[in-house]
């Protein structure tokens, strides 16, 4: 039994899919340093800027690029175990990194192995009674508990396991950066609410415009 654990912790290594560094850089993942532009990153993925979704605009731009990895051909290569990373930027600036596992490639995995995996590049784990929370996300308005934390006086690396798929995801950001953003987005969500009743008003206002152009054209024209 103890064998068999050993072989499914040392097949998950490919989890992070980099080597092992000496000391603990959690400044990034993969190839995606924080602080990055939105063109660099999307160059990286051979995406456009523009296909990055705008959640907000004020007072800060706030945009988030989703990315599924492709699999890789061939038999010689470990399969991708990464079903997609959500990048968010502030003023077109990487700062948070939400990245979500394949069910397949952690399957069978326990809290303590996926621990394991994920120490073996950012070091010693720490195991906090917290929470983390997704502001720009519909999907992840509630938050999640965290599992094991490690973190540095400039970054967060955050193991969960989702709330609504069971599946292991890791929240990474820059704590300078996501405090700006999470200001920014709260403002933001009080200025949409301020302005909701406005921007209905003015909805509804032109769709009465427009129906009675219709009005009018048909009593005009229409034949009985």
């Amino acid at each position: 039994m103890k064998i068999m654990r050993s072989v499914v912790v040392s097949l998950a290594m490919i989890l992070l899919c980099a080597p092992v560094i000496h000391g603990q850089d959690l400044s990034k993942y993969r190839n995606f340093p924080f602080g990055t532009s939105l063109a660099s990153v999307s160059k990286q993925l051979d995406r456009q800027p523009i296909e990055a979704e705008v959640i907000h605009q004020q007072p800060a731009l706030i945009q988030e690029l989703t990315w599924y990895p492709s699999q890789p051909y061939g038999s010689s290569r470990p399969a991708e175990p990464v079903e997609k990373i959500l990048f968010s930027f502030c003023n077109g600036e990487l700062y948070r990194m939400l990245v979500f596992y394949d069910s397949s490639a952690i399957k069978g995995l326990a809290d303590e192995d996926m621990i394991r995996v994920v120490s073996a590049k950012y070091g010693a784990a720490t195991r906090p009674v917290a929470e983390v929370n997704f502001p720009t996300n519909p999907s992840y308005r509630a938050t999640e508990k965290v599992i094991a934390r490690w973190e540095d006086s400039r970054y967060s690396v955050n193991l969960f396991r989702s709330s609504s798929s069971h599946i292991f995801a890791i929240v990474m950001f820059d704590k300078r950066l996501d405090a700006q953003a999470g200001v920014s987005i709260a403002e933001s969500v009080q200025l949409e609410q301020q302005e909701a009743p406005l921007k209905e008003a003015s909805r509804v206002k032109k769709e009465n415009d427009a129906l009675e152009v219709d009005r009018q054209r048909n009593i005009r024209t229409l034949r009985p």
